[in-house]
Parts: structure tokens; C-alpha cells; sequence
């Protein structure tokens, strides 16, 4: 990606609510619905852990009112609802929750199990929608040529390499930790260094491709030549930790963190930041909002279109900053 020039807004974060102390196991026939989300549809590791959370809390308060789960009635529903509302749980967090008892009792209709399906027709508390949060440029071409300080020459060019990819393509951080050094049988992304190109294993198992800029190519081969003096023996992966096996996405997070810190950053960065930062400054210097769809992997641009009211953001403090007619006058 060509480091644009124009500045992102910094947009506040949002802490959500601890969620609610919920049952470690679930039914045998609860489990089976999971085992078909994971075998049948595919889903995503996170998507499942979101998915027994969900159910988790279905039972617990089905259990409270003592109402057997295949007899529950939208009344039941709602009181359970509001129950999570009550307790502080952010009505996304809610709405996910509905989402995932809506699919439960879809899939036991389709199967003849309940004659209704109580989840259907109701809809979460509205939530206001937050922006995502962004570093500025400055802030972001700050902490892309921060290199690492008191370590290694390896773990610097590691951890430059990785600021550079999160920033320069835009990957999510599973994706990132996921790549593996060339396109080897079973990898689920590698990095084409001849062609500038990265490919990685995406939501729902969808495959995407998009360009490395010349400094993240840079980056990954200053990496590639320190890389041998970590990895172990047979490592596929292609960023290692000290111990020579695959870097986890807590450890990109916790390196993240005190890069951020000794680059002087006033807020805490997290790889999703970079993403959110990758798709911003690309809108904000082309305006082209289905180019950076597909450079994200968004199977719906209106996910896409949360970007264009930070560019907006933007653009109103460089009005305010600088049209003679949006400045007070004195008197």
C-alpha cells in the first residue's frame, strides 16, 4: 500500500460490559447444533466461541424460570432479553445473543422439534453505532518506521515486518498469524514476493488476495533474512516467537502494545486499529469505496461504508480548521 498523506480522525474507544457468569457445559443436543455450525456451515472459530456463549446464557435463564427450552414462548424470549439488558450488556452483544437462539430454533423447526420459533420478529435494544478507531497518519507512518528498541536485530525486524503487513495490507490478525513461508501444500496464506501480492484465508473460510506496498516488502525481507535464526526446525509459519513456533495473536497484540509505546503513540494500538487505519487512509486518498470492499474482503459494502464517516470526520475538521466562513467572528 502507498502511505497516503491526508490525516485520519482518532475516534474514542468503547469499553463493553463483562458478560454474565454463564454454565461451562451445554446439553448434548445443544452441542450437536454447534457441531453442525462448525461441520455444515463452516463457521469460524471466534464465531463458535460467540455461539456458546450465547447458548450458554439460554440455558441459564431458561433455567432460572424452570421453562424447558423447546417449549419456550417470544414472552420467554423477551423477559431474557431484558434480563441481559438489565444486567449491562451492550445491545450488540444482545443482538448477537438473538441472533444465535434465532438460528437454534430455525434449525429445530426445519427438524420438527418446536412449532415456533420464539426468537423470530424480535429485535435487540437500538445501539448507537461507533465508529471504528483509527490512528491519524502521522500516527500510523510513526509507528510503521519505529523500529524496535533494547531487542534483538531479529525481533526488531519481526516486529517491524508484522507493523508493516497489519498497516500495509490491512490483515486481520488471525489472517497475519496465519501466513506461512510460501504457498506449501495446506498453507492458509503466504506472501507471493515476486509478485507483491499476499494471499490469506479470510471470514468464512474465503479466500483473498491484495498487493504489498515496497515498504512492507522491505520489511518482510530484512525478516526472512533474520527469520532462520529463530524459527525451529521444520517451522512452516511464517512469523515465529522466541521459542522458534508460530507467533499467537496475543503475542502480536502484547509486541503491538510496546511498539506503540516506544513509538510515542498517545493511545494504546491494537492490530485491528491498523486495520481500521489501512481502509481509511486508502478512502480517504482514492475515494473508492468498492476497491477498498474488496481489498478487505467485506462481503457487503455496507460494512465498507462505516469508513466514509471517518473520512467525513476528517474532512469536517479541515473545513473548521481552515474555510474563513466556518470560523467565528469576534463580537
Amino acid at each position: 500500500m502507498a502511505r497516503p498523506s491526508k490525516a485520519a480522525a482518532t475516534v474514542p474507544a468503547v469499553s463493553a460490559p463483562a458478560p454474565a457468569a454463564v454454565p461451562a457445559t451445554l446439553p448434548e443436543d445443544l452441542e450437536r447444533w454447534l457441531l453442525h455450525l462448525q461441520v455444515e456451515r463452516r463457521l469460524a472459530a471466534r464465531s463458535l466461541e460467540l455461539y456458546r456463549d450465547a447458548l450458554q446464557r439460554l440455558v441459564a435463564l431458561s433455567g432460572e424460570e424452570g421453562v424447558a427450552l423447546r417449549q419456550a414462548q417470544p414472552h420467554h424470549v423477551r423477559g431474557w432479553m431484558a434480563a441481559l439488558h438489565a444486567g449491562g450488556l451492550a445491545p450488540r452483544s444482545i443482538a448477537l445473543i438473538l441472533s444465535a437462539w434465532r438460528g437454534l430454533y430455525r434449525w429445530w423447526g426445519q427438524n420438527g422439534e418446536v412449532p415456533l420459533n420464539p426468537v423470530m420478529g424480535l429485535r435487540a435494544p437500538k445501539a448507537g453505532k461507533p465508529l471504528p478507531k483509527a490512528l491519524s497518519v502521522e500516527q500510523a507512518m510513526a509507528l510503521a518506521e519505529h523500529e524496535g528498541e533494547g531487542d534483538d536485530p531479529a525481533l526488531a525486524a519481526r516486529d517491524h515486518c508484522i507493523v508493516e503487513l497489519l498497516y500495509g495490507c490491512g490483515l486481520r490478525v488471525g489472517e497475519l498469524v496465519g501466513l506461512d513461508v510460501g504457498a506449501g501444500e495446506g498453507a492458509a496464506g503466504w506472501v507471493d514476493l515476486p509478485d507483491a501480492t499476499v494471499h490469506v484465508m479470510g471470514k468464512g473460510s474465503k479466500r483473498r488476495s491484495g498487493p504489498v506496498g515496497s515498504a512492507a516488502l522491505a520489511a518482510l525481507q530484512r525478516w526472512l533474512a533474520q527469520r532462520p535464526l529463530m524459527a525451529a526446525s521444520g517451522e512452516r509459519a511464517l512469523f515465529v516467537s522466541r521459542r522458534g513456533t508460530r507467533l499467537t495473536a496475543s503475542q502480536v497484540r502484547s509486541r503491538l502494545r510496546r511498539q506503540a509505546l516506544q513509538a510515542g503513540l498517545p493511545t494504546s494500538v491494537h492490530p485491528h486499529m491498523l486495520r481500521h487505519s489501512y481502509a481509511s487512509h486508502l478512502l480517504q486518498s482514492s475515494g473508492d469505496l468498492r476497491a477498498v470492499q474488496e481489498l478487505l474482503g467485506h462481503a457487503s459494502i455496507t460494512t465498507t461504508q462505516i469508513y466514509t464517516r471517518l473520512d467525513f470526520q476528517h474532512l469536517a475538521k479541515v473545513y473548521d480548521a481552515a474555510h474563513p466562513r466556518a470560523k467565528k467572528k469576534d463580537g
